[in-house]
């Protein structure tokens, strides 16, 4: 049950995750799946349909940069409107998981 439940948790959140990482600045995909997988445990299969949805929101852009070393990579970075929606979910989850917190402290 424990595994089911961090499951769900990192699912929840990993929106504002692939979010705050883009707030550090521009990223390529697996880039961003690399930096998830080592912070929260979610990996690429997850990451790209998330991406492709914050696209087709307009919470990210995207350009296409040839590589010398294989194919071109696509990288991501917010748009005005990811950033803004960024900066309210942050909020949002600061203040619940302080809430949280101060539940957890205040058991015997």
């Amino acid at each position: 049950m424990t595994d089911s439940i961090q499951v769900q948790l990192r699912k929840g959140v990993l929106d504002l995750c692939v979010l705050a990482v883009l707030s550090r600045g521009e990223s390529y995909g697996y880039e961003i799946a690399s930096t998830l997988v080592a912070a929260v445990g979610m990996g690429e299969g997850t990451i790209y349909p998330l991406m492709r949805r914050m696209q087709n929101d307009g919470l990210v852009a995207t350009r296409i940069v040839e590589s010398s070393n294989g194919p071109p990579r696509k990288y991501y970075r917010l748009t005005p409107l990811g950033r803004s929606i960024f900066e309210a979910h942050r909020r949002d989850w600061l203040t619940l998981a302080g809430s949280v917190d101060k539940l957890l402290e205040d058991l015997p």
